[in-house]
């Protein structure tokens, strides 16, 4: 890590980055660090702007800046940006549950010493070189339905997992949109979560969404923003390049955890006795897959494809230039793709993802 630099750990809360800031310094016993925890309000005092020059001076004796649970500090990137020009040879860590106070702001004002990393549950590929995880229960069945957040998966029972994964929006989901966006609370957030968590695989309107909700499409816009900044969901834009047939004006929503989704619709059974199957498979495999490519630094973009008579893509990348278009299913199958998918894009390569090679596309 080069001085003058912030390193931005970003991914939901309960995650572990507070443990892994502890690990790394452990592991640096030789290096003076100073670990704010910007959740406690004492510590905190010291990154209020009265008290900026203070800690500049305390950091005179510090090598590195840690600060935890930083999405909580008004003005953020401002701050750090003053902190570093009166400290050149600082290096600076900062971690939040949440992408608000650290880009809404200044947004320019770290630009170019600014490098965000982002966290999320464990990923197939961590699982895999954990033996402890590799114990019974924590098979695949139980990823797709209680996800894998750290403390789900060492979890003994399923009674454990079921209320976690319950209290988990309740206590920290509505906190932080709600008090820090200065929001009323009503259940509009939760009937838009629950909406999305059906369609999974489908095709969001915007206006259809607000209609559902009776709220104003902008209004539905805002709340689809904060999901996305506290790392519930993401979303994937249709892919449009050569044909007035494609469609691309739609979105489609994924949760970044199977077990927060079941979670929104209140839904813990087994796979034998759901109707959903397809729906956890194809969140499941698409998350794990951008988990991979973050933690492996591939740069990356990522798409759905349809037209406008249905015919479809579950998932596309492009890199480089180049397409690579998944079918996304649970059983084997052969099939071919789109006949317009392969007309408009004849250099792109087609693979169908099942339960027999799927750890080969997100291990």
């Amino acid at each position: 890590m080069a001085p003058g630099k912030v390193i931005v750990i970003y991914g939901p809360r309960r995650i572990g980055k507070t443990t892994l800031l502890n690990k790394f310094v452990e592991t640096e016993p030789d290096i003076e660090i100073l670990f704010i925890n910007a959740g406690d309000k004492e510590e905190r005092k010291l990154l209020d702007r009265e008290s900026l020059v203070r800690l500049a001076d305390i950091l005179k004796r510090y090598s590195i800046l840690i600060i935890d649970e930083a999405q909580v500090i008004d003005q953020l990137e401002l701050k750090l940006k003053i902190i570093m020009d009166d400290a050149r040879e600082l290096k600076i860590i900062v971690s939040g549950s949440y992408s608000l106070d650290l880009t809404r702001e200044n947004e320019d004002a770290l630009a170019e010493r600014k490098i965000i990393l982002n966290q999320y549950p464990l990923a197939e590929m961590e699982i895999a070189k954990a033996e402890e995880l590799e114990e019974e229960g924590n098979s695949l069945e139980a990823r797709l339905i209680y996800g894998s957040y750290p403390e789900v998966i060492m979890m003994p029972g399923k009674c454990l997992k079921e209320e976690y994964l319950r209290e988990y929006g309740k206590s920290f989901l509505y906190r932080d949109i709600i008090k820090m966006e200065n929001l009323i609370y009503t259940n509009k957030m939760e009937h838009l979560l629950k909406y999305l968590a059906l369609r999974i695989g489908t095709d969001i309107a915007i206006r259809d969404l607000a209609d559902e909700l009776e709220i104003k499409k902008n209004m539905a816009e805002r709340y689809l923003d904060l999901l996305e900044k506290v790392f519930y969901i993401y979303r994937l834009d249709g892919f449009k390049r050569s044909s007035p047939r494609e469609v691309a004006r739609n979105r489609r929503y994924c949760f970044y955890d199977n077990g927060i989704r079941n979670a929104v619709i209140r839904n813990f059974d087994p796979l034998e006795k759901r109707d959903d199957i397809n729906q956890l498979w194809e969140n499941y495999i698409i998350t794990e897959r951008l988990k991979r490519q973050e933690y492996l630094s591939q740069k990356c973009t990522t798409y759905f494809w349809r037209t406008r008579d249905k015919k479809e893509i579950d998932f596309v990348e492009e890199i480089n230039g180049k397409l690579h278009g998944y079918d996304i299913r649970r059983e084997p199958a052969t099939i071919d793709p789109p006949a317009e998918w392969s007309k408009n894009y004849p250099d792109a390569q087609f693979t169908v993802i099942h339960r027999e090679n799927y750890l080969k596309f997100i291990l």
